[in-house]
């Protein structure tokens, strides 16, 4: 267990009044979370001190070399007016892979939730009351070496910030546009796809820039070999309904393993519906746009947790999904996982923990 260090700020910013106009990842809590990591030491000197910018040396190796990774889980204010958490433990166990992969130390689990939850309860005003918000926690891994050399990391820091959000996506659950890119790739198998690194993020910008200007809101992103297979959408994970079977692409190492895919695989078994996790080509899906058997169509990830997608373009062609509606599948999955999360209705797989 942590022995964490508690630092009160003593000047507290001004809470949002008008919660219906927060925003996604826009405004911040009165604390942060920081714990150092160096080969000599391990994990040292965890501490909760006010919100502030870092100060780091100019040659650190997460600015030059991508040393970098991240999470993203919600506290959500329950009906009762306790908080709790979503699965925080998927969250730890994909930092450690993630950390394995860019050869950054591994925080344990059980620090990783500890900190988190204690971070939580000091700003548990700032988690916010009204439907569909929440507070957002950014857990975050840099190196922070002060050389030029490449190698893996002899010092690191690992942070949390969190903010109240409401909606991601301006639309909200109302369906999206989403563009097919056959340019640009997110990852390739080998490579980082399954951690949650920046370098990806950043790479994927240039893909969603040009599908913005066209009036989408994502890029589907194919596999970056043969650009036939389905991988993401956008930053998220993608499902489809074709006759009755839900598919969605197998992780092949390319596509990050989500904790909102794992939670709606689960949820769709334990109601009876047929899930397929397997290549999925571009091919198999213009099929079934062509011929009608592509009954939904959505995204799922933490930050937006179901999005439907209406449209779908791929060169010259828009495709409409279901009429540009929610789907009823897609929209029992939208209910069912934000009433676990916000406590409206009973947790039967145990994923919630509260913060106490």
């Amino acid at each position: 267990m942590l022995n964490i260090r508690i630092e009160k700020t003593t000047a507290p910013k001004a809470k949002p009044t008008d919660e219906s106009q927060l925003g996604f990842g826009k405004i911040f809590s009165d604390h942060m979370a920081l714990i150092d990591w160096s080969a000599d030491e391990g994990w040292h000197d965890a501490r909760i001190v006010p919100f502030a910018n870092f100060s780091i040396h100019p040659a650190s190796t997460c600015l030059h070399y991508g040393s970098e990774i991240f999470e993203g889980l919600k506290a959500y204010r329950t009906a009762d007016g306790s908080i709790q958490l979503f699965r925080p433990e998927e969250n730890a166990r994909r930092m450690i892979n993630s950390s394995e992969r860019l050869c950054l130390p591994q925080l344990p689990e059980e620090d990783f939730i500890q900190i988190i939850k204690e971070l939580v309860k000091l700003d548990a005003d700032w988690v916010p009351h009204s439907d569909g918000t929440s507070l957002y926690i950014r857990p975050f891994l840099l190196g922070n070496d002060e050389t030029l050399g490449v190698h893996a990391v002899h010092h690191a820091l690992f942070a949390v910030i969190c903010g109240p959000v409401g909606s991601y996506y301006k639309e909200g659950i109302n369906p999206v546009g989403i563009m097919i890119e056959d340019t640009d790739v997110r990852a390739v198998r080998g490579g980082t796809g399954y951690a949650k690194c920046g370098g990806n993020y950043a790479a994927s910008n240039r893909a969603g820039e040009k599908a913005e200007q066209k009036g989408y809101s994502q890029v589907l992103w194919l596999d970056g070999v043969e650009r036939k297979y389905i991988e993401e959408v956008g930053a998220m994970n993608v499902m489809f309904k074709i006759a009755g079977e839900v598919v969605t692409p197998a992780l092949t190492g390319s596509i990050l393993p989500g904790v909102t895919r794992k939670s709606c695989i689960e949820l769709l078994k334990s109601k009876g519906y047929k899930v397929s996790e397997r290549l999925l080509s571009l091919d198999e899906l213009a099929a079934a746009l062509e011929n009608g058997t592509l009954e939904e169509a959505w995204g799922c990830g933490t930050a937006a947790v179901v999005s439907p997608i209406g449209r779908l373009a791929y060169k010259d062609k828009v495709f409409v999904i279901n009429e540009g509606k929610i789907g009823e599948v897609t929209q029992m999955l939208y209910d069912t996982l934000t009433g676990i999360q916000w406590g409206k209705i009973a947790d039967p797989f145990g994923w919630t923990q509260k913060v106490d």
